[in-house]
Parts: C-alpha cells; sequence; structure tokens
C-alpha cells in the first residue's frame, strides 16, 4: 500500500546523505519520523533495529511477519520486537513493498551465492560491525546483529516458498518513512552488493531524514 508523506522537508530537524557502501547510526525517540530517500533509485539499505534502552529487544521479522500476516512490510506495517512489542510503523511508503526475509549480504554468502573470489568483496554485515566498533556507546557487539529490513530491496517468494533476488521495484525519489514508536536504535548498512539487480549493479546514495 502506497501512502504519500505530509511532512515539510523545510521542517526536518536532521538530515545526512549516505553513501553507497557506508552506515548510519542513530537514536531515533519515540514520536519522531525517520525518512529513508532512495535518491537514484533500486538502491537496497539494509536496516536493524533496536530498542535504545535495551539493545538485547531489537527486531523480529519472525514476530513481525506472524503479528501482521504478510511476508512484505509497506505502510501500515507494525515492526515488531522480539519481546512482541511495537518498535515502528511505517507511516508513508512510495515504493510499496520491502523485504524483511532476504537477510543481508555478508563476505560468507557472497562466497556461496556467487564465487569464491567474492568473498573479500564489501557487504552490508561489514558495514555493521564497522559502525558498532567505532560506536561502543550505543553497546552492540557481534552478537547483536540480527533480523534486518532490506528497504527497497525485491526478494519475490516463489511458488514452491523459495527466494529470488529481482530487479529492484523502487525509482529516484522513492521514500519510506517510519514513527518510533520506542527509542530505537538505527543501524543502516547502505548496500554496497554488486551481484545481484538489488542495486541494478550500481551502488548509489541514500538520505536519511529526521522530524521531531
Amino acid at each position: 500500500m502506497m501512502i504519500e508523506s505530509n511532512l515539510s522537508l523545510a521542517q526536518a530537524t536532521h538530515k545526512k546523505t549516505v553513501g553507497a557502501g557506508d552506515y548510519y547510526i542513530n537514536v531515533i525517540k519515540k514520536g519522531q519520523v525517520l525518512r529513508i530517500l532512495d535518491i537514484e533509485g533500486n538502491q537496497a539499505a539494509d536496516t536493524l533495529f533496536y530498542n535504545a534502552d535495551d539493545p538485547a529487544e531489537r527486531y523480529s521479522a519472525t514476530d513481525t511477519i506472524r503479528e501482521q500476516g504478510n511476508v512484505y512490510l509497506t505502510a501500515g506495517s507494525v515492526l515488531m520486537s522480539n519481546d512482541c512489542k511495537p518498535m515502528l510503523k511505517i507511516v508513508a511508503d512510495t515504493c510499496g513493498r520491502h523485504d524483511t526475509v532476504g537477510g543481508a549480504c555478508a563476505s560468507e554468502s557472497n562466497t556461496v551465492r556467487y564465487a569464491l573470489e567474492k568473498k573479500c568483496m564489501h557487504a552490508c554485515r561489514d558495514s555493521w560491525l564497522l559502525a558498532i566498533s567505532e560506536h561502543p556507546e550505543y553497546g552492540l557487539s557481534k552478537r547483536d546483529i540480527t533480523h534486518n529490513i532490506n528497504f527497497f530491496m525485491n526478494v519475490p517468494v516463489t511458488e514452491t516458498g523459495g527466494l529470488s533476488f529481482a530487479d529492484g521495484i523502487s525509482g529516484a525519489g522513492k521514500y519510506v518513512e517510519l514513527e518510533a514508536l520506542m527509542d530505537t536504535i538505527v543501524l543502516v548498512s547502505n548496500c554496497p552488493q554488486l551481484n545481484n539487480p538489488c542495486n541494478a549493479y550500481n551502488p548509489t546514495p541514500v538520505e536519511i531524514i529526521v522530524w521531531n
């Protein structure tokens, strides 16, 4: 379901452009709205969410899928934690569908999916690990890397229950907005993937915008 935002960019309190392969980490306070903007189109933003007061509570794809009865996320979806508490709600979406079952790229998965020589290519898991190592103030460690959402990424579920990585359905200027229902750590890897169509084989920047 696609719903456009009624927020004004002139009233935003925080903006940051995140280059391809870079990360973003910040706390979004309860009631604030976070927009992830796909600047050039078909870019995947692999995102993790944690309770800022207790990072052991974090986004759960399993609980979210079960509670909403849908494997795809869009406007109206409520993102649930592993304690089955609402963390954020998607309040606007001009892309229409986002993935939460395909996981994030890693050196290991690049090797298995593509070729041995792909192992050393930059991956989202590397970006997350770099973020938590450079920002120990958030209290996150390697073991906290878990379920993620792939905003703007197209991962159709096949008739036999498998997954396929397909051409993106996003486009330049598409965005998704989430309202925080609790103080939330947001950790985004702007995917550097070059091996499947999720970024149209050309990773590009995204922009993070926040409103109070």
